[in-house]
C-alpha cells in the first residue's frame, strides 16, 4: 500500500504536465505528495521504501531504481511479438553503419533513433550522410533503431493497464482519421500473451496513408509521457507499473 508519493519538480516554475496529473490523481486517492529535485535522487537523499511511489523523468526514475535495487528495464520499443503489426521493416544497426550506407547510396532514406536507454539524439529521417553528421559527436558505434520510412496520416497513444485500455490520445496528424480498434486490441492481446508486456504501458499506433493501422512503438509505463489522458487514469497506470517494478527489487 502506497503511503507517500514523491513527485519530481525542478524547484522553479510549474510542474511538468505528467506530475501535475499525478498530484491531482493522488490527492483524490488520499495519498500525501512531496516534491523532490533531481539532486536529491543523485545524492540518495529521498527516503524511498516499498510503500512509497516516485514519479519523474527517466533519469530520476533510473536513480530511484538503483537505490531500491530494482533492475532497470531494457528498452523494448519494437517488441518481437508485435513485429507483424509494424507494417514496415525495422532493424538494429549502428550509427556508423547507417552513415556509411547513406554515403555509398546503398540505403534509402531511413528513420534513425537511439536503441539504448540514454537518448543522445532525437530520432529523425536521414536522407544522406549529412543528416547523420547533424547528430554531432555522437559515437558512431552507438546502436540505433532503423525503420523504413512510411507516411502516417494520424498517430495515437493508447494507454494500457493489465490489457485494459484506459485512454486513447491523438497526438499527430489528422484527428478525424480513426484507428482500426480490431488491430489495436489484437496487438495488446498478443503482447500480453507473449509474457513480455509490462503491467502498464503506452503503445503508439498510427494510420498509414494506405489506410492500414500499424504499430508506431511501445513505451514502458514508469516514465510515460502524457497527452490529454485524465488524471485518474494516468495515476492508475503509473501506480500499477511502479507496483510491478517494486516486486522485482532484489533483496
Amino acid at each position: 500500500m502506497i503511503t507517500t508519493a514523491f513527485l519530481q519538480h525542478s524547484g522553479n516554475g510549474p510542474m511538468r504536465h505528467e506530475e501535475s496529473l499525478l498530484a491531482e490523481g493522488l490527492r483524490r486517492r488520499g495519498i500525501p505528495v512531496q516534491h523532490y529535485t533531481i539532486k536529491r535522487i543523485h545524492r540518495r537523499r529521498l527516503p524511498l521504501r516499498a510503500d512509497t511511489l516516485i514519479a519523474g523523468d527517466m533519469d530520476a526514475m533510473h536513480g530511484a531504481m538503483r537505490q531500491l535495487r530494482i533492475p532497470i528495464p531494457v528498452p523494448d520499443d519494437y517488441p518481437i511479438s508485435l513485429r507483424e503489426f509494424l507494417r514496415r521493416r525495422v532493424w538494429v544497426s549502428t550509427l556508423g553503419e547507417i552513415e556509411r550506407e547513406l554515403d555509398t547510396g546503398s540505403a534509402p532514406a531511413t528513420f534513425v533513433k537511439p536503441a539504448d536507454r540514454r537518448k543522445s539524439f532525437t530520432g529523425a529521417i536521414c536522407y544522406s550522410e549529412r543528416d547523420v553528421a547533424a547528430f554531432g559527436n555522437v559515437s558512431r558505434r552507438q546502436r540505433v533503431w532503423c525503420s523504413e520510412v512510411v507516411r502516417w496520416a494520424a498517430e495515437y497513444r493508447v494507454y494500457v493497464v493489465d490489457q485494459r485500455i484506459v485512454a486513447i490520445d491523438h497526438y499527430d496528424g489528422e484527428p478525424t482519421t480513426p484507428l482500426d480498434m480490431k488491430v489495436v486490441t489484437a496487438a495488446i492481446t498478443t503482447y500480453r500473451n507473449s509474457g513480455t508486456a509490462p503491467a502498464a504501458y503506452g503503445i503508439d499506433f498510427g494510420v498509414l496513408t494506405t489506410g492500414e493501422t500499424a504499430l508506431v512503438e511501445a513505451n514502458d509505463g514508469y516514465a510515460l509521457g502524457a497527452y490529454a489522458i485524465d488524471a485518474d487514469s494516468y495515476t492508475e497506470l503509473i501506480m500499477r507499473r511502479w507496483a510491478e517494478l517494486l516486486e522485482s527489487a532484489k533483496p
